[in-house]
Order: structure tokens, then sequence, then C-alpha cells
């Protein structure tokens, strides 16, 4: 697999975000937003399973956008609990939908804490009438996501050896959604020895978004998939 990386600073909310953006080889079909684990415990966007799931967006054709949450690498600001790193989120998916110049699905993507960060996400992104086409939330922290849903087709990939974020909570959050889990045996919150296996679900995965245009959740069937923001 061919790709490229560059790194760039966006203007955010409250200044730069320090963004890593993979580019496949050829023209990109989508854009695809990384969310890395919580940053008070040394997440950042280099994270191992962060950029698997760089990969496999990357190898299924999209541009992945993989930005440093807060107080990490150049981007500047202190963590903020989950409030300002969607604002900081929601400023990346804008530029990344303006970047691709023309409607392409996109990916919300995120691990642990930065699962959580893109529910939040997804959600404002479905108020404001231009939803993302799939959510992949790998060892989602549930503890922190009482009131946030995911849509039936959300991606949830989880540990069945999971310490940090135990997988019975997780199905006690997915229950009620109707959400399916994929659970990974013997893997831990990291996915150590399983990265390759994790890298494979989620491009599986994408051959659905990429096959069928991924209507966005919630979306009447005429509704073009991929719709951008008014910029």
């Amino acid at each position: 697999m061919k790709f490229s990386t560059r790194t760039l600073l966006l203007p955010g909310p409250i200044g730069a975000i320090d963004v890593a953006l993979d580019l496949p080889d050829g023209p990109p079909i989508g854009c695809a937003v990384i969310a890395h684990p919580h940053p008070l415990y040394h997440g950042t966007r280099d994270n191992k399973v962060a950029q698997t799931l760089a990969r496999a967006m990357v190898a299924s054709g999209f541009a992945a956008w993989r930005p440093n949450f807060r107080g990490v690498g150049a981007s500047e600001g202190e963590h903020d609990g989950g409030r300002g790193e969607t604002a900081d989120l929601l400023t990346v998916v804008a530029h990344a939908r303006r970047e691709l110049g023309r409607p392409g699905p996109l990916v919300l993507a995120g691990f642990s804490f930065g699962a959580y960060v893109q529910m939040r996400v997804a959600a404002e992104l479905q108020e404001e009438g231009h939803p993302a086409q799939r959510l992949v939330l790998v060892g989602p922290a549930v503890s922190r996501a009482e009131k946030l849903t995911a849509p039936p087709e959300t991606l949830v990939i989880h540990g069945e050896s999971d310490e940090t974020v135990l997988l019975v909570d997780v199905f006690d959050w997915a229950r009620p959604l109707g959400v399916p889990i994929v659970v990974i045996p013997q893997a831990d919150h990291f996915f150590h020895r399983r990265l390759t296996l994790l890298k494979r679900l989620v491009e599986d995965a994408m051959l659905t978004v990429v096959r069928d245009g991924a209507a966005p959740s919630g979306a009447s069937s005429d509704q073009t998939a991929g719709t951008r923001p008014a910029s």
C-alpha cells in the first residue's frame, strides 16, 4: 500500500490544531477523521491503534486526517474533557470536506476517549444536517457516553480482555441502541498482537461504504451521500 503523509497546522477555535494527513496513492474517494486516545494518559495521533485506523482508511481510498488533541504536539490549548476537542474535530471535518473538493463519504473513527469524542462530533453533524456516513468506534470509552447514541450501522470493535473499558459495559451501552459489537478474542485495550486483524475488520466495513455510498444515518433514501456543508 502506497501512501504519503504530511503535517499541517489548521486554525482552530482557540489556536492551532496539529494534524497529520495520510493520503492514498491516487485521488481520495472520501475523507476520514481519526481521533486518538486520552491525551492525559499519553494518547497522541501516533498511537498504534489510531495509526492502524488511518492505514485501513487509506487502503480503502480515503484521505485520513489525524489531529492531535489540545495540548498534544503542536496543538494549542489544554485538555477540555471532550467539549473543546469536539469543536476542534468539527473544524477538521469542515476542512477535510472542503479539501476533498467534491461530495464524498465522511468516516469518523476513534479509539477509547477518541471514540467518545467522535460520538459527540457525529451528533453535532447530524443536528446540522450534514451527517457522517459511518462511525467506527474502537474500545469506546462508554462510561463517558451514557447520553450519547450511535446509529445501528456503527462499527464497534472491542477486545474480549479489555481491562480499561470492560466488555460488559460496552454491551450495556450498545444493547438499547441495537448496535452490534465485534469482539476480538483475547485482545486487550490496545489490541496488542491484534492490530492486523483490527485493520482487516475496518477495511471490510469500508467496502460497504465505498460500494453503497452509505447514505448518512437518518437521511432519506434520496439524500446524496457525502453532502458537504456550505463553505
